[in-house]
């Protein structure tokens, strides 16, 4: 039973509960790029429209006009759906082989969700990554504790993932959620912030741990000051285009957004 207003939340994968800094897709898309056509892409440039399906990804990354110039100086003509294919076919077996690595928790997460769970919150998850590699990273990630009661996949629904709300909605219906109004989306990157504006739920962006900082674990936790409030500007500029309801530094400051909402919930405030 439920103490609270809150329904459910829906979090992101890669840079919201595992995965400090969401390399685990950046690292393996220069990799992929690099193996298939001997083409050096940047991390940056690699990590720009993170959030999407892997394939979508690969298309958008083309269309980057400093990648779009040198794709065409190097190959004559744009890139096209079979060059995607044949990355995306080199991107898929790196990506189930290295996804694995990138499982740890960030820091707080599990406790954060647990105390979710404690309340009576249920807890979906959805992924822009497709189902053979979220497998392989819900398996590695129940090895440190993490369970989530509902998990969707980017090609599990015909109709695609993000920005559109399909996969935020399939966690609603698989999970019995009654108002989507009372669910919370937690994504680092802007489809994902979309995705949950566009179910009709309260969004939180997440500036430090996720792709759109680009900071290691390691780096986070070494950095001063200015570096964070350098790292967290960035991302900031980037994610509030999606306007989120919220933006936070981590998951560790999501349960002060949760008692916020719930207390919004109680007033009467929707979305």
């Amino acid at each position: 039973m439920s103490n609270s207003t809150v329904q459910a939340v829906i979090f992101d994968w890669a840079g919201t509960i595992v995965d400090f800094g969401s390399f685990a897709p950046t690292s393996i898309f220069v990799e992929a790029f690099k193996r298939e056509f001997d083409f050096e892409l940047s991390l940056d440039e690699a990590r720009e429209p993170m959030g999407l399906g892997k394939w979508d990804h690969i298309q958008a990354v083309g269309r980057i006009p400093s990648v779009k110039l040198r794709w065409i100086e190097r190959f004559g003509s744009a890139m096209c759906s079979e060059d995607i294919d044949r990355i995306y076919q080199t991107f898929m077996p790196l990506q189930k082989a290295k996804v694995a690595d990138h499982a740890e928790p960030i820091p707080h997460a599990l406790e954060v969700v647990n105390a979710l769970k404690q309340k009576g919150i249920k807890i979906g998850s959805c992924s822009g990554y497709p189902r053979q590699v979220m497998d392989i990273l819900v398996n590695s990630a129940k090895d440190y504790g993490y369970h989530p009661d509902c998990v969707i996949a980017t090609d599990d629904l015909p109709q695609g993932g993000r920005p559109a709300p399909f996969m935020a909605l399939q966690n609603v219906i698989e999970l019995g959620v009654t108002d989507v109004r009372q669910c919370i989306k937690v994504d680092d990157a802007a489809p994902g912030i979309d995705e949950g504006n566009n179910a009709g739920m309260w969004t939180v962006g997440l500036l430090l741990s996720g792709n759109e900082a680009g900071l290691t674990l390691e780096q986070y936790l070494n950095a001063n000051e200015e570096t964070l409030a350098l790292a967290r500007q960035k991302a900031k500029v980037k994610l509030e285009k999606s306007q989120p309801h919220y933006l936070i530094d981590t998951i560790a400051d999501f349960p002060e957004v949760v008692a916020d909402i719930e207390r919004r919930l109680a007033a009467g405030e929707r979305p």
